[in-house]
């Protein structure tokens, strides 16, 4: 202790004067000054709330500050309610990623080096409908969707060719992929190790977190049992054989696309985390073994103080859960890592260049939030996936707020603020209440199965969508300040017509061109690990895509070992 610092009793003594001075002198204020001017000029309205709902107040004080001054704390030092590292951004950046993929891999490639020469210091693929759901693109189902909205990835030569010029050892990768994700872990594994790399070098992450999916995105091919399996499998053996690489991306940011509020995104997010990590530590794997390579993805919504106070609310639970629940030891794995985007959802086709200021300043409640890798949407994101001018306005978002507003140069800036810390108790208080629902279901996977979370999130939903349409949730452009004319014209993305024959030429190549002794081989393989539940799938999936399996073959063999599934409605 400081020799200069009181007494822990004087401290107390201090700060509860410090609270009885304030609330008499807020007592006051509000039967004088404030009543005087309220009686003058009413306020607009009788109950103000933040954006996920909760009742906020006009003014906070010392007296909405935590009781524990731990629980705010330093950077770098457990809980880590004001970042994970002791330096921040004054050590370096957060990681400027923009997402991209549309049509073949060589054309996704292009916009990777462009983006690259803009200054991105991160990759963040993008896949299309057909690659998500696991199906190739000769499937029918693809039809029309092949390359649409991401690029299309069939077989290990669409990964070498996606990456083709680019160093996987210098440069991270993240892969927005669930169902499927497995199968492009192992083709990228397979790129490297075709390369000579160092496998412990790579780094990124697949998003990999298929629970999320029943819960909000509702892309799965199998149940949700024999995906946890999936999921497990894979964490293990990065483990094991990718030291720095992140073998799954839990992901908020969509459960909040889907509706939800500030609250249920972490709150379920975190619930989630739980059931993952209590999967792999069955294994008998201890959780410090994995538990840092742990990454989460998280939305940056438009209530700026809010969005701020919820990063900061779900890094101090997760650090009390992975010591107090999980045991862990090693302050590594109580880091909260995390990747935000800037909210898809509250972009407008009305008034387009609105959404550079949206974008603007969600971005920078991401920062002030401290997460240490950060995608930007493009203007043009309402209409179709960005263009090259989109992104590099979006990119240039994200550099003129490292470089020009000083933001960086002070950890957590708003640390302290009594409105700020104050959410951030409410907030972390509303993981815990949602946690005690969830365990009073069976956890997790069966609350899935009831349909909890899809009601919350639909209701939640509901009550948004209600509030726009009166009026009671201002969206400039939409329902206030509406231009009466056509508005802005922007130029948006227009993909190659041809993209899917060549795709399609291509898929039909590789299988004419493989082994077909050692595709055989790879799959009876494959589907004899994947029919013992304690064995682990990534080595088999590594070498079947070797043997140019594509990944529409890989899934649909699995089918008849995993099944398939369908939701119950929640309606």
């Amino acid at each position: 202790m400081n020799e200069h610092d009181p007494a822990p009793a004087e401290r107390a003594l201090t700060t509860e004067a410090l609270v009885e001075a304030v609330t008499r002198e807020l007592a006051g204020w509000e039967g004088d000054e404030l009543a005087a001017f309220v009686n003058r000029q009413p306020e607009s309205r009788d109950v103000y709330r933040s954006g996920s709902g909760m009742e906020v107040q006009r003014v906070y004080t010392p007296a909405d500050l935590p009781d524990d001054w731990h629980d705010i704390g330093l950077p770098g030092r457990y809980p880590y309610t004001r970042g994970p590292y002791p330096t921040m951004y004054r050590g370096r950046n957060w990681t400027m990623r923009q997402i991209a993929g549309f049509g073949q891999a060589e054309e996704t490639n292009k916009r990777f080096q462009y983006l690259i020469a803009q200054g991105q210091t991160g990759l963040s693929v993008d896949f299309d409908m057909p690659t998500l759901m696991g199906l190739d693109s000769d499937d029918p189902m693809s039809l029309g969707e092949v390359g649409r909205e991401g690029v299309a990835i069939d077989t290990l030569p669409d990964m070498e060719a996606l990456f083709d010029g680019i160093d996987l050892e210098k440069i991270s990768v993240s892969m927005t992929i669930n169902p499927s994700a497995w199968i492009l872990l192992a083709m990228y594994v397979a790129v490297a190790e075709q390369r000579g790399y160092d496998l412990n070098k790579l780094s990124g992450t697949i998003q990999n977190d298929i629970l999320k999916e029943y819960v909000a995105q509702k892309e799965w091919v199998f149940p949700v049992r024999p995906s946890m399996r999936i999921v497990r499998d894979t964490v293990v053996y990065a483990s094991e054989h990718i030291a720095r690489y992140n073998p799954v991306n839990i992901s908020g940011y969509h459960i909040s696309e889907a509706g939800a509020n500030a609250v249920q995104e972490i709150a379920f997010t975190m619930a989630i985390t739980k059931a993952y990590v209590e999967d792999v530590v069955a294994t008998g794997v201890d959780v410090d073994q994995f538990a840092s390579r742990l990454s989460f993805f998280f939305v940056s919504q438009a209530d700026l103080f809010e969005e701020v106070a919820k990063f900061r609310a779900v890094r101090r639970f997760y650090a009390k859960m992975m010591k107090e629940t999980f045991g862990a030891k090693n302050p590594q794995s109580m880091r909260l890592r995390f990747h935000a985007q800037t909210a898809a959802a509250t972009l407008t086709k009305p008034q387009p260049l609105n959404n550079i200021i949206r974008t603007a300043l969600q971005a920078l409640s991401a920062v002030l939030g401290g997460a240490q890798s950060l995608h930007t949407n493009g203007l043009d994101e309402a209409y179709t996936i960005p263009s090259e001018q989109a992104m590099k306005v979006a990119l240039r978002t994200q550099q003129i707020i490292a470089d020009e507003t000083g933001v960086t140069s002070v950890i957590d800036p708003l640390g302290g603020s009594y409105y700020v810390e104050n959410l951030t108790d409410r907030l972390e208080q509303g993981i815990h209440d949602y946690f005690t629902k969830i365990e009073e279901l069976g956890g997790v996977v069966a609350a899935i199965e009831q349909g909890f979370f899809q009601r919350e999130i639909s209701d939640t939903a509901y009550d948004y969508a209600r509030r726009k349409a009166s009026g009671d949730r201002p969206v400039i452009g939409v329902n206030k300040y509406v231009d009466a004319g056509a508005g802005e014209k922007i130029e948006t993305h227009k993909l190659d017509p041809e993209s899917e024959a060549r795709q399609l030429s291509r898929l039909k190549q590789v299988r004419a061109d493989r082994d077909p002794d050692r595709a055989k081989a790879a799959m009876e393989h494959l589907l004899a690990v994947a029919a013992d539940p304690a064995a682990n799938l990534m080595p088999a999936t590594i070498e079947a895509v070797k043997a140019h399996l594509s990944m529409g073959e890989i899934t649909g063999a699995l089918r008849d070992v995993f099944g398939s599934y369908t939701e119950t409605p929640v309606f």
